[in-house]
Parts: C-alpha cells; structure tokens; sequence
C-alpha cells in the first residue's frame, strides 16, 4: 500500500486519524501507525488466504528486526523506525494487531459480547495504546480508559461492515445475540436488514455507546494535542452512532457513513464537554 492509498484509506475512517490541526511529528507517527495497521489488516483480509500466514510471519520477523535494532524490509515497519526511536513504543501492542489477524484465519463467529470484546483486545486497543505512547502519555490508567474508547470504535465498525464482513466468511454479531432475536445466515445475507437484524445492530450500537462514554473521561486527564486527537476519535464514533441510528441500523443496504460536517460539529462538542484545561486528573 502506497503512502497515497494510506491516506485515502485514513479519510475514509470514521474519525481523523490525523488531523491537520495537529504538528507535522505527530500526524507522521500516526500515519505510520495507521499505515502499519492498514497493511496488516490487508495482508489479513485481501491477499490470497493460502498466503496470509506467511505475511502476518514476514510483519512479525520484520518487528523483530526493527526492535532489535535492525533495518525492517517491510515498508509499513520501517516507517514504524522514527516513532519507536523517539517515544520508546513497547513491540507488544504492535504484535497484537498481527494476532488479531492471525485469529481471523481460524476464528469465524463470537458466541458472545464479552467473546468480542477478547477480540477487540487483539484488534483495537492496542491502537489506543501506541497512540497514548506517540504523545508520551501511557500510563495505565489512561490504557484502561483508552482501551473502552477503541472497543466502543471496533464494535461500531464491525456494525457498518456486516455486509462486507459476511461476503468474506466472517461475523462479528454475537451469536447468542443473533439467535436472541431469531435473526440467521439469511437476514445476514439480504439485500436490507430485516426488523430482526435491526434489533441485534440496536443493542451492539448501545452497549458501543456506553463503552464510549466510558471511556471519555479519558479526555480529562490528556491536554493540548493530545486531548484534541483523542477528542476526534471519540467525536467519530458518536457521529457515527448517530448515523447509524438515522438509517434505523440497516446497515445492509450500504454501509451508513457520518458525514465530516457531523464528524467536526460533534468533535467541537466533546471537546467543549470537557472540564477545565486537562490536568483535573492526572492518572
């Protein structure tokens, strides 16, 4: 993936990956946070199946080598090099992301929430996690809080995509939540969601909701910078709630999408939520 495509891609996320708003150091490690995640992420869900393990293999050996000190071969991992130099990035969180698509060779269907949410674990916080190290932050205080911002985010995209996600084999709709509503493989299939898939999408937007919220109070113990981004993830997935509600959560008839103008209007009210200047709370 050309460094063209990765912002493409990033402008078609639900929230600003990184805002112009923010230093150029910034927006570059997360770029290449973004980038390294996107090219995981692809060589989990596009290549050849019968050649993804090989790839997730070649991403895990190439973090060995950056983190012992060598030169990656891999693009996405050597432009990983700057931001592991400078902000001391742990590997874990990286090698995360990779396990998280190594599950998804093998790993189909999640019986439960509390299932996907091990999921999200692998998928998700680990993100939030090497974005808390970008701006020099990490504590584990703020890593509890972060890791409810970014499950409430993945639970919110595995909504939108169910369409996507079923064509590849995969879902990620608790089952016992499924079967709670009487909803099967042929309401998963259909061209519109049926009142019965509509309920189960309800209750993941929700329990996404309350994750979120949750996890806001993040927001008060970061300031500047730092406040601002994480401001704009948790700005994308409550626009993004909303617009899933507008289309009455029928998520099968295209993806809905929160449009920027909603995106930035609730950025500036998340942002105006939060009290004082950042250092109530200093985890």
């Amino acid at each position: 993936m050309s460094a063209a495509d990765v912002r493409d891609a990033a402008r078609r996320e639900n929230f600003p990956v990184a805002s112009r708003l923010l230093p150029r150091g910034y927006r570059r490690d997360l770029m290449a946070v973004y980038g390294f995640a996107r090219y995981v992420d692809d060589a989990g869900d596009e290549a050849d199946p019968a050649e993804r393990p090989a790839l997730l293999d070649a991403v895990e050996a190439d973090l060995g080598r950056l983190y012992a000190g060598g030169v990656p071969r891999l693009p996405a991992v050597r432009a990983l090099t700057p931001l592991v130099a400078r902000r001391a990035v742990p590997s874990a969180p990286f090698l995360h992301l990779v396990e998280a698509n190594r599950r998804d060779q093998v790993v189909r269907r999640y019986d439960t929430f509390a299932q996907l949410l091990g999921y999200c674990e692998l998928s998700a916080n680990p993100v939030g996690r090497i974005v808390l190290h970008v701006f020099g932050l990490a504590t584990p205080e703020r890593a509890r809080l972060s890791d409810l911002v970014c499950s409430a985010l993945q639970v919110i995209e595995h909504c939108q995509d169910v369409a996507e996600d079923h064509a590849r084999g995969r879902v990620y709709l608790p089952a016992d939540d499924l079967r709670r509503f009487g909803a099967g493989e042929a309401d998963l299939a259909a061209a519109h969601a049926s009142p019965r898939l509509r309920r189960v999408i309800a209750l993941q937007a929700r329990r996404a909701a309350t994750l979120l919220d949750e996890g806001t109070p993040l927001l008060e113990t970061l300031r500047g910078f730092a406040r601002a981004a994480v401001a704009g993830y948790v700005a994308g997935g409550r626009a993004q709630l909303v617009a899933l509600e507008r289309r009455r959560h029928d998520v099968l008839g295209g993806a809905p999408r929160a449009r920027r103008h909603a995106v930035l209007r609730e950025w500036a009210r998340v942002l105006k939520e939060v009290d004082g200047d950042g250092s109530r709370r200093d985890p």
